[in-house]
């Protein structure tokens, strides 16, 4: 299983339920890798969406506690288990953790390959992903050159589980 996250120096990713920074090419990397693939997700991230709908050409799954709460387009899940049950019907490299903090935070130790832009720049922040730079069962084994956009300065890396 996969997460894709982009995240500030501080390891933050939200703010009031948008995302910190929004970069074109990001943007575009997070298309390419999940396009035509299973995404997992928490209620408001899908509420974060444009009209707050399901992404397209992607199977989504939504965890969330609210028993009542349909998303029209979406598989509506109440436990982790239950999200878990689901994932059982898909390979597990065409699934991606997408966020937000508590679904990544649930789903981390599920996922082998963590696909990380970091931004190097510090946002006001009240969301965030766990540095997975502090744990030893991560290990960095792919990075992009730097990449800018206006001043921004921002990189792809790929994190692999350890003996996973």
């Amino acid at each position: 299983m996969n997460l894709i996250v982009a995240v500030d120096q501080n390891w933050g990713i939200g703010y009031q339920n948008r995302l910190l920074v929004s970069i074109p090419e990001d943007m575009k990397f997070f298309r390419r890798e999940t396009n035509g693939k299973i995404v997992v997700m928490g209620r408001k991230t899908l509420e974060s969406f444009p009209n707050g709908l399901p992404l397209k050409n992607r199977t989504n799954l939504v965890l969330t506690k609210n028993t009542g709460y349909q998303a029209k387009g979406a598989v509506v899940l109440h436990s982790v288990e239950a999200v878990l049950e689901e994932l059982k019907k898909y390979p597990s490299e065409d699934v991606y953790v997408i966020g937000g903090d508590s679904i990544y935070q649930q789903f981390l130790p599920c996922c082998d390959v963590a696909h990380v832009t970091k931004i190097a720049h510090s946002y006001e922040a009240d969301a965030y992903f766990p540095n997975i730079d502090r744990m030893p069962e991560w290990k960095l084994t792919g990075e992009s050159a730097e990449q800018t956009y206006f001043d921004l300065e921002y990189t792809f890396c790929r994190y692999e589980r350890q003996g996973a």
